[in-house]
């Protein structure tokens, strides 16, 4: 017979309350995450990322171009938005439907590839669903070929559930930061300031987590957000970055006190790298402006600095990487799904695994 002693022994130990990059989280056990896996040819994620479908894109223009037919009037080396990608699969002519889907099929063989090498990772063994998201992911071109993706390795004999994610990446990012926060404050408040980091873009947001619609957190909704690429802007330094961001936060906190939308005292940051229980990232912030990786740089200190009180309460900020953050705005109907996974098919290729504690 197991004791009140042995099963609370057995139970896995939770991170304290606001620890950063904490693999112990309410509901939710995160067994890895930017984990690099390598073969002959270096990172593998390097050929399921973003840029690898921009450069599978290229090469079939190249190949046509040779021939005098690229469909395209942009220069070859040029991005061409996933918006006009997807119009040419709907309306536009068989030559640029072509490329498209060449370039779809290009990316999906590889995306299948990595998918079986991190399917080797110690961490990932038990998986049967993998959610993907990232901005790829919310165009027609990205749901094609993570469906490609998925019949390739049926053919192979990997029986996974591989989707994409259900909330747009510009808000997942955003939404899932509410599963770092403590649950008490979904009785005491209707939403949260929640920051998402990327490589190209930063967004701030307010989240609600409308709990008393359903206490699985199904109905949380960004209600508002601001945006800024960094990337289109040159010579942009850290200090701008994070003073921009401050801008941006108080900006929406101010929106939200006028709405009367009761905010709780609580700052959830989503951003690339390894993260350090302190608040520095070890690792993989190289796409951010500036030297995010010094160890002395810590995000969630300076949030608190610079907005130390939200409402009537001192300010708590949490971070974790990306990837984390937004593979656990699908945990609400991952609920049934014991062992589950997220890849983000961003400026790079990001990942974590998961294990549900109930």
């Amino acid at each position: 017979m197991t004791t009140k002693k042995s099963a609370a022994a057995a139970a896995p130990a939770m991170s304290p309350i606001g620890v950063h990059g904490a693999s112990e989280l309410p509901s939710i056990v995160v067994k890895s995450y930017n984990i690099s896996v390598r073969d002959k040819d270096g990172f593998i994620g390097d050929k399921a990322s973003g840029r690898a479908f921009r450069t599978a894109l290229q090469d079939w223009r190249k190949r046509l171009r040779k021939m005098g037919k690229d469909p395209f009037t942009e220069d070859v080396n040029a991005p061409i938005s996933k918006k006009k990608l997807d119009k040419f699969l709907a309306t536009g002519d068989a030559d640029a439907a072509a490329v498209v889907h060449g370039a779809i099929e290009d990316f999906a063989t590889n995306f299948a590839d990595v998918i079986e090498r991190f399917m080797k990772q110690k961490s990932w063994l038990d998986t049967t669903t993998i959610i993907v998201g990232g901005g790829l992911s919310a165009a027609r071109v990205g749901e094609l070929a993570v469906a490609r993706a998925h019949a390739l390795l049926e053919t192979k004999g990997l029986r996974l559930d591989l989707r994409c994610i259900r909330y747009h990446p510009d808000e997942a990012g955003l939404v899932g930061c509410l599963h770092l926060a403590p649950s008490w404050m979904f009785d005491g408040y209707q939403g949260i300031v929640a920051i998402d980091i990327g490589g190209s873009n930063i967004r701030c947001g307010i989240v609600l987590h409308n709990s008393n619609k359903d206490r699985k957190l199904r109905r949380a909704a960004v209600h508002t957000f601001e945006l800024w690429r960094h990337a289109d802007e040159e010579k942009v330094s850290r200090t701008g970055a994070v003073e921009r961001l401050v801008a941006m936060i108080r900006n929406l906190i101010a929106g939200a006190e006028s709405e009367g939308i009761l905010l709780a005292p609580f700052i959830g940051i989503a951003c690339p790298g390894l993260i350090s229980a302190d608040g520095s990232i070890k690792k993989g912030a190289q796409n951010l402006p500036g030297n995010w990786e010094k160890p002395d740089f810590r995000l969630p200190d300076l949030m608190r600095n610079a907005i130390p009180r939200i409402g009537k309460h001192d300010t708590m900020a949490v971070m974790h990487n990306d990837a984390v953050i937004q593979g656990l705005s699908e945990r609400p109907w991952m609920t049934k799904t014991p062992n589950w996974a997220a890849l983000t098919i961003g400026t790079g290729l990001g990942n974590a695994s998961y294990r549900n504690r109930s």
